[in-house]
């Protein structure tokens, strides 16, 4: 008879939920083998709504790849928000057709599977390209216009240079076909894959900056205004990477030149 351990093996490598090998080991009256039956349909049940996920997330790239284009950029970025550190943009071409599984917009995607997608990105993407615009940047010209800067230079590093952007809610001055896409880390693959290289990128760079500057937790919480930072802030007070033109360090800038 054959074991347990043979039929799960034998299980692993079905692919379709209407696949006759099914039907003959339901005949099997063992609770074990109608566990591994159940397993494997729960897992192979899995893997089509997530492929159906990620279908859906490529209906703007679908209808580029319509009209001919495929060299197409997925533009988004990380730390508008934060109270220190720098705006970190990304712009990636993901093959045509490219599904990364657990691809999502950076903020639904679990903490510990980070590393996991953002690696899985740089191994299939044709091409990346970075943009950071530090806190005096941001200072000088606001961060809406430090966001756009960000991203005009991870798309400048870009090679080859896409043939459209997708970018989440924003539109550049740039001589490129775009479309910008309203939660649009949520609802394209290619800006999910830029949110995520941003994110990862702006989350190292700030663990970098809390072994620089100890006290305000940034490797936690990334230089956005949680207790912690606030209260590093009181007792240390404004480091070279705090953004001054954001409250309360603005605040706490202008109390100390007052003294």
């Amino acid at each position: 008879m054959t074991t347990i351990k043979e039929i799960r093996e034998l299980l692993a490598t079905v692919k379709e939920l209407d696949n006759p090998l099914f039907l003959e080991l339901e005949k099997d009256s063992r609770t074990g083998v109608q566990k591994e039956i159940s397993k494997r349909k729960k897992a192979i049940q899995t893997e089509l709504d997530e492929d159906l996920r990620l279908e859906s997330m490529l209906s703007y790239e679908k209808e580029l790849y319509k009209q001919g284009v495929t060299l197409i950029a997925g533009v988004d970025e990380v730390g508008r928000g934060p109270l220190a550190g720098p705006v970190v943009a990304a712009a990636v071409i993901l093959p045509k057709n490219c599904k990364i599984k657990g691809l999502n917009d950076s903020k639904k995607i679990p903490k510990k599977k980070h590393l996991e997608i953002y690696q899985a990105v740089q191994d299939q993407a044709l091409s990346i390209g970075i943009g950071i615009m530090d806190n005096q940047v941001i200072d000088q010209v606001n961060i809406y216009e430090a966001t756009k800067l960000a991203m005009k230079e991870a798309i400048s590093q870009l090679n080859p240079q896409p043939e459209h952007l997708l970018i989440d809610a924003m539109k550049l001055e740039l001589p490129i076909p775009q479309t910008a896409i309203i939660k649009g880390d949520a609802n394209s693959l290619s800006i999910a894959a830029a949110s995520i290289v941003a994110k990862v990128t702006r989350d190292e760079l700030m663990k970098e900056y809390d072994q620089q500057y100890p006290g305000y937790d940034f490797t936690t919480n990334a230089g956005y205004g949680t207790a912690k930072h606030l209260e590093g802030l009181e007792k240390l007070g404004v480091t070279p990477i705090h953004r001054t033109s954001f409250e309360p360090v603005k605040s706490l800038v202008s109390t100390k030149k007052d003294k």
